[in-house]
């Protein structure tokens, strides 16, 4: 049995066997551009997966050494990708520019840093493994667009070159001179591996004359001043002073373009992975460093805690407390991992967890409120009573006694709000009923919040929290 086929069979004892065999088959059988930053959401969309399942078994994959992950930080306007990290640690908090949008972005977990996995060199090697020899499509398609860009499977090529007037690629230390004629539109000359980009606005009367203009690829000077031109017959110079090759490419931005570009999928975030509890407990530190503060726009809390629980140890006793509060602990996992959430911490009787959207954590509130009321239904007694807070909003995710966790605003409210909750309520805000999936979840179940406008210790503004019955 090769290594490979030995690392499937321990990864069959961690993920969905169905799952697995669909990544074996693509391990053996797929092109080497497929196994290049694998999408693990559009992965499962191709075979009719559970998203969470599919991550999870590629989390699993990547700990047994199968494939490396990648986090990728993206242009929100282009798709492509700025930086790549083997780590989330080193992704700066800094801006971020793009030179072919001519745009800075702050870097947010949310949609702006991808997850991605690549097979390993030493299961099976692919181009992109040394992505200096990939010819200068297969650069942009493999290493500068993410895998959020939907690119043709078919006729890719063709697309290409509806837009694309020249390309070439140039070795370190060389010259080149490219000859073409100016069509009258917007022209931008991009070379995706050191991120430099020239705009021609082209436009005015056809000239005869051969203009020139030079361009000299050196990591340094990455985006210069647009250059206005007449449409006509054009000669660039270039110079590549860089120890790597440049692949500069003289496109239209042209309908083709922006059409190819456009289509996008839906791809692993940053943010949806670090609500993974697969993720939490197979990484654990290995997430933040101590002195990053990553924002995300948009996260989802939950906190509980047990009422009484004080009580409960005096009343059955240390040890038998314990035992049923590990239980309910165990329980409270169980269906955060179910809803796609991770559990941050716990302290003392409470848990903290995160989701990536307002209506999951809805699903697994109410779905611990009913596993408490049937804990407490087998035992004939009422011990268990659960108190419930959801909110919803912008954080910083930051490294706390070496572990991955929260800061801001929107944390400290979740927990006030699971304060005001008494037993067996779920309290949750506005900004998670505001949320169209959650509303539509309460609107299914025919269940009507109660609004109360209530203060926060801490908390300037009132605020309205909603009572789930």
């Amino acid at each position: 049995m090769s290594e490979a086929q030995s690392l499937f069979t321990v990864l069959r004892h961690s993920a969905r066997s169905d799952i697995v065999d669909s990544i074996e088959r693509l391990v053996l059988e797929a092109p080497d551009r497929k196994l290049n930053r694998v999408n693990a959401l559009a992965f499962a969309a191709e075979h009719g997966f559970d998203d969470d399942q599919t991550i999870n078994a590629f989390l699993h994959a990547s700990r047994l050494g199968l494939f490396e992950m990648s986090w990728n930080v993206l242009c929100p306007g282009c798709g492509g990708v700025l930086d790549a990290n083997t780590s989330l640690k080193t992704v700066q908090s800094d801006t971020y520019n793009c030179t072919l949008c001519a745009a800075g972005y702050e870097p947010t977990l949310d949609e702006m840093v991808e997850v991605t996995f690549t097979i390993s060199p030493r299961v099976r090697h692919i181009e992109a493994h040394n992505p200096q020899e990939l010819p200068p499509l297969e650069y942009f398609r493999q290493i500068y667009w993410s895998s959020g860009v939907d690119l043709p499977e078919e006729g890719y090529e063709a697309k290409v070159d509806e837009f694309v007037l020249e390309s070439l690629e140039l070795p370190p230390g060389d010259k080149a001179v490219i000859s073409l004629q100016l069509p009258a539109e917007f022209v931008v000359i991009f070379e995706p591996v050191t991120h430099a980009a020239q705009f021609l606005d082209v436009k005015g009367e056809p000239s005869r004359e051969r203009q020139t203009i030079s361009l000299v690829f050196d990591r340094m000077q990455r985006h210069g001043d647009p250059i206005v031109l007449r449409p006509g017959p054009l000669r660039i110079l270039m110079e590549n002073h860089t120890n790597i090759r440049a692949l500069p490419s003289v496109c239209v931005a042209n309908d083709a373009l922006h059409d190819l570009l456009g289509h996008r999928r839906p791809f692993l975030t940053a943010k949806r992975l670090l609500s993974n509890q697969t993720f939490r407990d197979i990484h654990r530190t290995d997430t933040i460093d101590v002195d990053q503060r990553l924002k995300i726009t948009s996260l989802t809390f939950l906190f509980t805690d047990l009422r009484g629980s004080t009580e409960l140890y005096e009343r059955v006793g240390d040890l038998a407390a314990f035992d049923l509060v590990r239980t309910h602990f165990s329980i409270l996992h169980e269906i955060v991992a179910a809803e796609a959430g991770a559990v941050v911490k716990t302290i003392g009787d409470a848990v903290m967890a995160t989701f990536p959207s307002p209506d999951r954590a809805l699903v697994a509130a109410m779905r611990m409120r009913e596993a408490m009321l049937g804990l407490n239904s087998e035992r004939g007694n009422n011990d268990l009573l659960l108190k419930i807070g959801i909110h919803e909003g912008p954080c910083i995710a930051v490294s706390l006694n070496e572990r991955q966790d929260y800061f801001g605003q929107t944390v400290n409210i979740a927990s006030r709000v699971q304060h005001l909750a008494t037993s067996r309520e779920i309290f949750a805000t506005g900004s998670v009923l505001e949320n169209a999936r959650a509303a539509e979840l309460l609107s299914t179940r025919g269940l009507q919040p109660v609004s109360h406008h209530v203060s926060l210790r801490g908390i300037t503004d009132e605020i309205d929290i909603f009572a789930i019955p």
